[in-house]
């Protein structure tokens, strides 16, 4: 079965190595946000579904910094995937494994990748189709130890994972050093209490921080 995540998309997550993940409270921030983390050099982005701003926050994305690729996180219910796709978004996320939300998805014609934590999780993720994995809450869960242990039975199915939850810029590198992840998550790129004092030039500080990170994990693209 084809995998959720189509190829291209995944190809350019794999580029970014990095992926912003954000919790934006008001609309105004959301395009100063994108356009500080792509002068640091990160194009990848997720907006959490946690507040009532975060749809409209993609919508200004999409239109204000096009080149920014904006999906949007913790997607719960088959109406958000709805409610998303129609304001363009380019993947979607959810922290845990829904088949409704994922079939929903699927048919819809979202790119998705659910969460998973455990060996159980992933076989009913290969069994939605789905080969382009979130692994949360990453260091809660056991971190690169745990993922080694529970991806080595599947490696042959050619899986692909995003950890996220607890990755910072302290073990992002040791992350991406492993083959099988595709890309990080990581809140770090734009914390709220940044985002709120509107400080841009730390955004994209911190977002450069990262792209040397990735630079170094990975080589130049």
């Amino acid at each position: 079965m084809t995998d959720s995540f189509p190829a291209p998309l995944a190809a350019r997550l794999e580029r970014a190595g990095v992926v912003a993940v954000l919790v934006l409270e008001k609309v105004e921030h959301a395009v100063p946000v994108a356009e500080a983390l792509l002068r640091g050099g990160v194009d990848v982005m997720e907006l959490t579904l946690r507040t009532p701003a975060a749809v409209d926050c993609l919508r200004a994305i999409r239109s204000g910094a096009p080149e920014m690729l904006a999906g949007i996180g913790t997607v719960l219910t088959t109406d958000q995937v709805d409610e998303v796709l129609a304001a363009d978004a380019a993947f979607g996320v959810s922290p845990g494994l829904n088949p409704h939300v994922v079939e929903h998805a699927q048919r819809a014609g979202l790119p998705f990748a659910p969460g998973i934590m455990s060996p159980s999780d992933i076989e009913a993720a290969v069994a939605l189709g789905c080969r382009t994995l979130k692994f949360f809450p990453a260091e809660t869960a056991g971190g690169l130890a745990h993922l080694a242990s529970m991806k080595a039975p599947y490696r042959h199915l050619g899986l692909r994972y995003v950890p996220l939850g607890g990755v910072n810029e302290g073990n992002t590198a040791d992350y991406l050093a492993d083959a099988d992840v595709l890309a990080v998550g990581g809140s770090w790129l734009a914390k709220a209490d940044v985002i709120a004092a509107q400080d841009w030039d730390r955004i994209e500080a911190t977002a450069a921080r990262a792209s040397q990170i990735v630079v170094a994990a990975r080589g130049a693209a």
